[in-house]
């Protein structure tokens, strides 16, 4: 993997996230302060000439995770829904574990990695006068929920993609939309199949359709046909087929264009079970399909458990 904070010059750069939809994500992480025994007791009893250590510090780590982004520079600035800090006093050390949550479209680790590093900052400057011997150790990062690195080891279906356009068909236009989809599920751990180029074609939609669920493909997107425009009958073939609606993928979907792009109202996408395959059916335009592929990925896999009958677990 690439360094995400260096652009192709080698210069540091921010990460844009302005494309990422806001999701539940979480982190905790953890670490350690070493001291005396004798500190421990002392802290134990309140009677550190600085007063209540671990008060004090669970509040300076909760303030330290607010502040991220004015600590570290190219940290986005996070509206947190949630953080806490737990101490585990031992006799020659205390253990901190910090977890932190927010909607947001960016994780949240670094809030928690500052959390526990300030929390054990606070400890040792509160203790320091009658401890020299303190030592702040193994601070990492337990565990992280949310966005593209969470059930990453889940059921990844067989997918195949259908690009809508007379003008691609033809040989009038380059494919975009359906390369975007194709490198976007295989990233994810997708096996895709095939990627088709047809004309807009009512028949030939649904003979392509009623191949693919025939042969066992677990997954469709289709890209292009879903506008106004005469000849966008992708929606209206399938529509039909569809045993059940997936009005939540559609909602979803219909959510994170419109908070982008007005216009976005405009396009019918669809969603729905054909068999046991899952077709969904997009826009033609590349930034809707990127859009896409950050709205159901990986959310959507979670589904093909649920149609083999494993449960919502």
């Amino acid at each position: 993997m690439d360094f995400t904070h260096l652009d192709n010059h080698g210069n540091v750069a921010m990460v844009d996230i302005s494309g990422k939809p806001g999701t539940l994500r979480t982190a905790r992480a953890s670490g350690y302060i070493l001291m005396q025994p004798e500190t421990i007791e002392l802290l134990s009893c309140d009677a550190l000439p600085k007063g209540n250590v671990l008060t004090t510090a669970k509040l300076a780590g909760i303030m330290a995770a607010k502040n991220t982004a004015h600590l570290i520079p190219l940290c986005h600035q996070l509206n947190l829904s949630w953080a806490d800090i737990v101490f585990d006093v031992q006799k020659e050390r205390i253990a901190i574990v910090a977890t932190v949550k927010t909607k947001e479209s960016t994780g949240v680790e670094m809030e928690a990695l500052t959390a526990v590093s300030v929390a054990a900052l606070t400890i040792y400057d509160m203790c320091k006068a009658v401890d020299k011997t303190m030592e702040i150790g193994s601070i990492t990062l337990e565990k992280k929920t949310g966005g593209k690195s969470h059930n990453t080891d889940g059921y990844r279906p067989k997918t195949s993609i259908l690009v809508l356009s007379d003008s691609v068909s033809s040989g009038r236009g380059v494919d975009r939309s359906g390369q975007l989809l194709r490198e976007g599920f295989e990233a994810s751990g997708c096996p895709v199949g095939e990627v088709r180029v047809i004309a807009d074609n009512h028949e030939e939609i649904i003979s392509v359709i009623d191949e693919w669920t025939g042969k066992g493909v677990e997954l469709i997107v289709t890209t292009g046909g879903t506008g106004l425009g005469p000849r966008d009958v992708t929606v209206d073939a399938l529509l039909p087929k569809f045993s059940r609606k997936l009005t939540g993928i559609e909602q979803a979907l219909f959510n994170w264009g419109q908070g982008k792009i007005k216009t976005a109202m405009l396009s019918r996408l669809a969603a729905g079970m054909v068999g046991s395959s899952m077709v969904i059916c997009l826009p033609g335009s590349s930034g809707a399909v990127s859009d896409a592929l950050e709205v159901l990925v990986p959310a959507i896999f979670h589904a093909f458990a649920m149609i083999k009958g494993e449960g919502h677990s």
